[in-house]
């Protein structure tokens, strides 16, 4: 139980007199003891009030593979998770000198169909997806945020190029969420070795040795406002070497 502490006004007293035979009586009228509660201890929320929603686009990802992402975002960051019936991937998207579709115009599709009252969105799909990346137009990517916005967007496409089995491109893919919808919480790329928001540096497998979120994403979202689940228990194996 918080103890409230109180701190007393201390008031003079203004005037007094003796009581005595023939000498009245003149008493000073005391204002009351003023007290003050010490403030309350804000503490920062959690999102556990909060929904993410997932939303599917394009031809159907298997059951593992959504449940995967859904079981990584609530263990790390305590979402109410919401997966929405999917959708045709937009024309507009679509780049037809490379067959794939642009990230960026995907993230405006999310912005017009999402429920307005989510918290985070993110668009889940298997085609590659590509945006601009300094001099190249098309850069072929695993996933691409709002940083500190609304919306996100992963592929499973990239997250399978060279993995072991389908169970390894899974891991790959739930840690790609996480990583993204990070950067839509505000988080940039860590500098740090094995953090869940590390860049990829233009490869996948960067995200082999991620394991969970290193002490200094946890803390900017604490300065954030944002307090994470204790002791996430990541649903991949521990990288063997980081």
């Amino acid at each position: 139980m918080r103890r409230i502490l109180t701190r007393a006004r201390r008031i003079p007293l203004l005037s007094t007199a003796l009581v005595g035979a023939g000498l009245g009586v003149l008493v000073a009228a005391l204002p009351p003891v003023q007290t003050e509660a010490a403030p309350a201890r804000r503490t920062a929320p959690t999102l556990s009030t909060k929904t993410l929603v997932i939303q599917p686009l394009g031809r159907r990802l298997s059951k593992r593979d959504v449940a995967e992402v859904v079981k990584a975002l609530k263990t790390f960051y305590g979402y109410r998770v919401r997966v929405l019936k999917r959708r045709n991937l937009p024309r507009s998207a679509y780049y037809r000198p490379r067959r794939r579709y642009r990230a960026e115009k995907l993230l405006t599709y999310l912005g017009r169909v999402a429920p307005k009252t989510a918290h985070r969105v993110l668009g889940l799909t298997a085609v590659d997806i590509s945006t601009t990346k300094g001099s190249v137009y098309d850069w072929g990517i695993m996933g691409l945020a709002d940083l500190s916005g609304r919306r996100c967007i992963i592929s499973r496409h990239r997250c399978a190029r060279g993995s072991r089995s389908r169970t390894h491109a899974r891991h790959r893919l739930a840690k790609t969420a996480v990583h993204e919808i990070g950067h839509t919480l505000g988080l940039d790329h860590c500098p740090n070795r094995g953090c869940l928001l590390e860049s990829g540096k233009g490869s996948n497998k960067t995200t082999d040795r991620e394991y969970v979120l290193c002490s200094r994403c946890i803390a900017k979202l604490r300065r954030k406002g944002i307090v994470l689940p204790p002791n996430p228990k990541p649903p991949w194996p521990k990288p063997k070497t980081r």
